[in-house]
């Protein structure tokens, strides 16, 4: 399973519009510094998910865009409201400044949340309850494909 953080990514992307539907039942997600596109496939029932992200590819695990797809295809859930409170984070940035310190990185996401008058104690409850969902729905990797570059 993902670190809690690839969710709020996920949610962070649908916020922002990066996530879109691609030819032959794909979709692209842009990342957060618009300088990459991933390529993220996932089958009909939402089983098997291929994505070129580095956490993908690298980590094993599935990466934020093909939990942003699962997100905007309705096999996970979330609340407009959450999804909105995520929208305009600079992921990558922060990624970078802490390192991949994936606790201070939610950190500081929690006090942008904050910032802006955002409830991050519920926010951190429904991406456990995506997690959870996600848990639940099982995809398994599907074809292993080199990160965008």
């Amino acid at each position: 399973m993902p670190p809690l953080i690839k969710v709020y990514e996920a949610l962070g992307a649908l916020g922002d519009g990066r996530v879109r539907e691609a030819g032959g039942g794909g979709a692209e997600v842009v990342s957060s510094d618009r300088s990459k596109t991933y390529r993220v496939e996932v089958s009909a029932d939402g089983r098997e998910v291929s994505s070129n992200d580095n956490a993908s590819y690298w980590q094993g695990y599935l990466g934020y865009p093909g939990i942003a797809v699962l997100l905007a295809r309705g096999f996970l859930n979330a609340r407009n409201e959450t999804i909105r409170a995520l929208s305009g984070i600079p992921w990558k940035q922060i990624n970078r400044r802490f390192r991949n310190d994936y606790a201070r990185a939610t950190a500081e996401v929690a006090r942008i949340v904050a910032e802006r008058g955002g409830d991050f104690a519920k926010i951190r409850a429904e991406a456990e309850s995506i997690l959870g969902a996600l848990r639940e729905l099982g995809p398994r990797r599907g074809v292993r494909r080199r990160p965008a570059q």
